[in-house]
C-alpha cells in the first residue's frame, strides 16, 4: 500500500495540475507562451533524470532513495503551491520532477524485489498498473474538483500530506537489503543520457508554439539523438554504465519497453482532446470534465486487476498486451468520429471504457514483463528505464499529436470560413456562424490527431506480438522474509 500511494502521487501530478492552468495562468500573470512550462518543467526533468535516479536507487539504497524522493517532491510540492509568480512556479514544478526521478523507479524496484513469485507478483503488479493507467486520468478528476471548489494551489499542496502518510509508512514497513559495496556512478552517461533525453523532450515540447520544421527544434531533436548515440557507444566501455546494455538487449524486455512508450504516446494525445472537447466544445466545468474520465478509471482498474492480474501467472505476456492495444486502438478509432454536438454517451463513453480496459491489460504484463528476471542490483535502473518509457512518451505524444490537431484545424478553419464568406456574397460571417466554424474545426483536428494515435496503439500491438515472446512466469511461493503482513503493506 506504501509504494501505492507514492506512485499515484508521482503519477497523477502530470496530469492533475492541467484543469488548474487557466486559474493558476491568471492568478500568476502567466502569458500563453509561457503557460506550458508548467507542465513541460516537470516532465523534462522527470524524463531526463530518472536513468539517473534508478541508477542511484540501486547504488544508496532502494528504502533510503525512496525515503529522500517522498521529502523532496512534498518541499517542491509546498513552494509550488505558495508559489507568487510565474517563475517559482516552474522552478518547484522542475524540482517535482527531478524528485520524482528519485520516487518513481525506487517504488517499482522496491516492488520488483519484494514480490518475486506467483499470484502475489501478478496482485501487486496488477495493483501497479492499475495506478500507471488511471493515474493521470484521476489527476484529472482531483483537479477538477480542487479547482473548482478550493483553490488552483490545492493541485499541488495536496501532494504534501500524501507524502507524510508515505513516508511514515515507508519507514514502517519497507525493508531493503543493503548490498555492500564501493558506490559508482557514471557521471558521463549521466550527462550524455539525461542531456539527450531532455533535448528531445524539449525539442518536442517546443515543436507546438514554433512547429516541426524550426531551426531550434529540429537541432534539438538531431542534437538529443546524437546525444543518446553517444550515450549507448560508451555504455559498451564505462567502468560502471548507467544503463547496462544487457538489460535492453533482452528481446522480452526491449519490447515491454517499446510497447509501454507507444501505448503510452496514444494514450495521453487521448486525454489532452478529450480534456479541450469537454472543456471548450461541450461546455463542461472542471468538475463534470473529470467525473466523465471516471468510467476510464474503472475500467483501468478492471483490466488491471481483475483480469491481467488473475491471467498472467497462466498465460504469455503478450495474450494480454496484444488484445489489450487493439481494445485500446477500436476505442480511439471510435473517437474519429466526433462531431461538435454533444455526443458523450454516444462516443465518447464507449470509447473511454474500450480504451481503459485495454490499457488495463497493457500496462501490467508490460511491468512485469520488464522487470521480470532482473538481477536486485540493477532492478532500480531497469524500474527507471519502464517510466522513462512511460514519461518520454507521454511527452512525446503530447507534442506530436497536439502539433497534427493544431495545424490541421486550422487548415480547416481557414478553408470553411473563407468558403462561408464566398456564400455569403460579401456580407461578412455573421459570430454566430464563425463560432460554429472554429468549433468544427477543433473537433475536425482532434479526429484527425486521435486517428494517427489509432494508428501508433495498432504498431503498439505489432511490438508486443512479435517481440514479447515469454511464457507465463512459474508458479511457486513467495521467497522466505517476505511475510504476508510486510508484503501486503508495500503495495
Amino acid at each position: 500500500m506504501v509504494i501505492a500511494i507514492a506512485q499515484l502521487m508521482v503519477v497523477l501530478d502530470a496530469t492533475i495540475v492541467n484543469i488548474a492552468l487557466p486559474s493558476a495562468q491568471r492568478d500568476l500573470g502567466m502569458s500563453d507562451a509561457n503557460r506550458q512550462w508548467v507542465i513541460t518543467a516537470y516532465t523534462l526533468a522527470f524524463g531526463g533524470l530518472l536513468l539517473l535516479g534508478g541508477r542511484i536507487a540501486d547504488l544508496v539504497g532502494r528504502k533510503r532513495t525512496f525515503m529522500i524522493g517522498l521529502v523532496g517532491f512534498a518541499v517542491a510540492s509546498g513552494l509550488g503551491g505558495a508559489a507568487t509568480g510565474s517563475g517559482l512556479l516552474f522552478g518547484a514544478r522542475a524540482l517535482q520532477g527531478a524528485f520524482g526521478a528519485l520516487l518513481a523507479p525506487s517504488a517499482l524496484s522496491l516492488l520488483t524485489t519484494t514480490f518475486t513469485i506467483g499470484k502475489e507478483r501478478s496482485k501487486a503488479f496488477g495493483i501497479y498498473g492499475a495506478i500507471a493507467g488511471g493515474g493521470a486520468a484521476i489527476g484529472l478528476i482531483a483537479g477538477g474538483l480542487l479547482t473548482e471548489y478550493l483553490d488552483w494551489r490545492w493541485c499541488l499542496y495536496v501532494n504534501v500530506p500524501i507524502a507524510v502518510i508515505a513516508f511514515v509508512g515507508a519507514a514502517v514497513f519497507l525493508h531493503d537489503k543493503t548490498e555492500r559495496g564501493r558506490v559508482h556512478l557514471d557521471v558521463p552517461g549521466a550527462v550524455l543520457g539525461c542531456g539527450g533525453l531532455v533535448a528531445i523532450v524539449y525539442g518536442c515540447s517546443e515543436a507546438q508554439p514554433r512547429g516541426w520544421g524550426d531551426g531550434l527544434v529540429i537541432g534539438l531533436l538531431v542534437g538529443g539523438a546524437v546525444l543518446l548515440a553517444v550515450f549507448a557507444w560508451w555504455q559498451t566501455r564505462a567502468p560502471h554504465p548507467l544503463l547496462p546494455l544487457h538489460i535492453v538487449r533482452d528481446r522480452n524486455r526491449g519490447g515491454a519497453f517499446l510497447t509501454m512508450g507507444l501505448a503510452v504516446i496514444a494514450m495521453f494525445g487521448m486525454f489532452l482532446f478529450m480534456t479541450y472537447y469537454l472543456q471548450t466544445v461541450l461546455g463542461y466545468s472542471p468538475v463534470r470534465t473529470g467525473m466523465a474520465f471516471l468510467p476510464m478509471v474503472a475500467a483501468i482498474v478492471v483490466g488491471s486487476t481483475q483480469i491481467s492480474a488473475r491471467l498472467l501467472h497462466r498465460i504469455p505476456p503478450r495474450f494480454l498486451m496484444v488484445p489489450g492495444a487493439l481494445l485500446a486502438a477500436a476505442g480511439l478509432f471510435t473517437l474519429t468520429h466526433l462531431t461538435a454536438l454533444p455526443a458523450y454517451v454516444s462516443h465518447v463513453l464507449p470509447a473511454m471504457l474500450l480504451v481503459g480496459l485495454g490499457m488495463g491489460l497493457i500496462f501490467m504484463p508490460v511491468m512485469a514483463t520488464a522487470t521480470s528476471g532482473v538481477a536486485p542490483h540493477d532492478s532500480g535502473v531497469t524500474s527507471a528505464t519502464v517510466n522513462t518509457a512511460q514519461q518520454v512518451g507521454g511527452s512525446i505524444g503530447t507534442a506530436l499529436l497536439n502539433t497534427i490537431a493544431t495545424s490541421t484545424s486550422a487548415v480547416f478553419i481557414t478553408d470553411h470560413l473563407a468558403d462561408a464568406a464566398r456564400k455569403g456574397g460579401g456580407l461578412g460571417l455573421t459570430p454566430v456562424v464563425r463560432d460554429q466554424v472554429v468549433k468544427d474545426g477543433v473537433v475536425h483536428g482532434f479526429t484527425v490527431a486521435i486517428g494517427v494515435a489509432s494508428v501508433i496503439m495498432l504498431l503498439a500491438a505489432l511490438v508486443a506480438g512479435l517481440m514479447v515472446n515469454g511464457r507465463a512466469p512459474k508458479h511457486g511461493r513467495t521467497p522466505a522474509g517476505d511475510s504476508a503482513e510486510s508484503a501486503d503493506a508495500a503495495v
